[in-house]
Formats: C-alpha cells, structure tokens, sequence
C-alpha cells in the first residue's frame, strides 16, 4: 500500500516514516511538510534515522498524492480537514490522528468520508488505550452515575497545544456511552475558585503539561469507600504510528466512509 505521510519531519512523521519502513505490505509513497519548512528536499528516511529511502520530502500535494493509496495524519485541525476533502476526490484512505477538532471540523470529516474518503478517525491509535475506552463504557455502565464519579486525569508533554488531548475525550465519550449520555451536556473541563459542591453525573477532566511525557491517561471512578482507576500510559510514539499503518491497511479494503480504530480493532460491537 502506497502511503502518504503529513508532517514528515515532525516527531510523528519520523516515526511514521519509520514504522512503514518496517511494515509488510506498506511503503512510502510520499512525505509532505509545509511551505517553507527547512526539511523539504531532505531524504525522508536520513530525517527518520533509517538511511536514505530515496524518497525526498515535498510540499506538492498534487505531485504526493498522485499515485497514492492512503494518507497518514497527525497534523492540525485545519490541515486534516483540508486533506479530508482531497481524499475524498481521489477515493482515497486517510487515517487521522490529529486531535483538537471543533464540531464543525468534525462535520467537514464526516462531509469527507461521505464523498469518497475512507477515513479512519480516533483520538488514539493505539491498541491499549481503545481498549482501555471499551473497559471504560464497561465500568461506567455497570456502576451506574450515582454512586461513582468519574475524572479523567491526563498529562501530556510541554508542546502539546491542544487539551485536554484527544484520548482525554476518546476516554470521555466512553464514560457517557456508559452511562448514556451526551458528553457535551455533562462534562466540567474547569475548576476554579469556589466552585461549590460536585455535580452528580457529570464527568471531569484535569490536565497535565511538561516535560517530554509521551502520554499519560487515568479514569478514576470514585465512590463513597472505594475508588477504581484504569489507565494507560504510553513510553514510545511508535505505538501511535503502528496503530495507524495498521489502520490504514485494514481501511484499504473497505468501502468508504467514518471509522475508528475500535472498527479497526474489532471493539466496536
């Protein structure tokens, strides 16, 4: 399968880069970066540390997708759903591992896999942390929201620009599937002040910035006595980009339309 990488000289794309590499089945087709971005005409591969691949990056996107079979991105909003809509003119896969999407970004996505695209969408890619969501809707449904309290604890390292993060909310939506309610009516993302007593049913969420963490997620469902937590950490990017290879060949053979790595793991029935 011929892939495409966005943000090719970034900490992800490296390793994407990389990952390809080592994956059967998958090559690198192409590696995007921005205008003016100084690794443009770099070999691909020298950027990723495996040696020269012969592939240079590029900021054509016309040129990157010709010929291509699927796009993998961990890019910006913006960006994704720019990719999206071209995707969805040259019927092609396009895994998305960007976070930080507002409703309406969210909608052109949808819009995008409707029209052509075959996207596969999460807030995380790897096989731990869906999993992780699956027990999470597990546990809220069982405990029920009266007797348990649910927080979502992340920390991420000092560059990221979005929160809480994409899994924060992956781990969210899980909760309120659980309990059957719409996130966006039930969470508090804020504390500040004298906020006054907890709400009942409603889901929190605190995060955490520094250093070079890679990602750290708790759910904590806190009762009267008694306090569960489930949690994922994550020690190597690598995780991330394998999920999404892994993503991006298992799209390759279905028709289009919106997935999640949960379809792509066989979670999501």
């Amino acid at each position: 399968m011929k892939l495409v990488v966005l943000g090719a000289a970034g900490r992800m794309g490296r390793t994407l880069v990389k990952v390809i590499s080592e994956t059967e089945g998958a090559s690198l087709h192409a590696a995007l970066e921005r205008d003016g971005s100084p690794a443009l005409g770099s070999d691909a591969g020298l950027l990723a540390g495996i040696g020269e691949i012969g592939v240079t990056v590029t900021g054509d996107i016309d040129t990157a997708l010709e010929g291509a079979a699927g796009i993998v991105d961990f890019t910006a909003p913006a960006v994704s759903v720019h990719i999206a809509k071209r995707a969805a003119e040259r019927r092609l896969v396009h895994v998305i591992g960007t976070t930080g999407f507002e409703a309406e970004a969210d909608a052109e996505i949808a819009a995008a896999a409707e029209n052509g695209a075959t996207i596969v969408k999460s807030g995380n890619m790897s096989l731990g942390v869906n999993l992780l969501a699956v027990l999470v809707e597990q546990a809220a449904r069982a405990l029920g929201p009266d007797a348990f309290d649910i927080e979502v604890l992340e920390m991420h390292h000092r560059h990221k620009v979005d929160a809480p993060s994409g899994t924060a909310f992956l781990l969210g939506e899980a909760a309120a599937k659980g309990r059957g309610i719409a996130l966006a009516d039930h969470s508090v993302r804020v504390r500040d002040g004298i906020t006054g007593a907890r709400e009942a049913g409603t889901i929190g969420f605190a995060t955490l910035r520094g250093g070079s963490v890679v990602g750290e997620h708790s759910v904590i469902l806190a009762g009267e006595g008694e306090r569960i937590e489930l949690s994922h950490a994550a020690g190597d990017r690598t995780i991330f980009a394998r999920g999404a290879i892994k993503a991006a060949l298992w799209a390759w053979e279905k028709p289009a339309g919106l997935y999640s790595m949960r379809d792509v793991l066989g979670l999501s029935g």
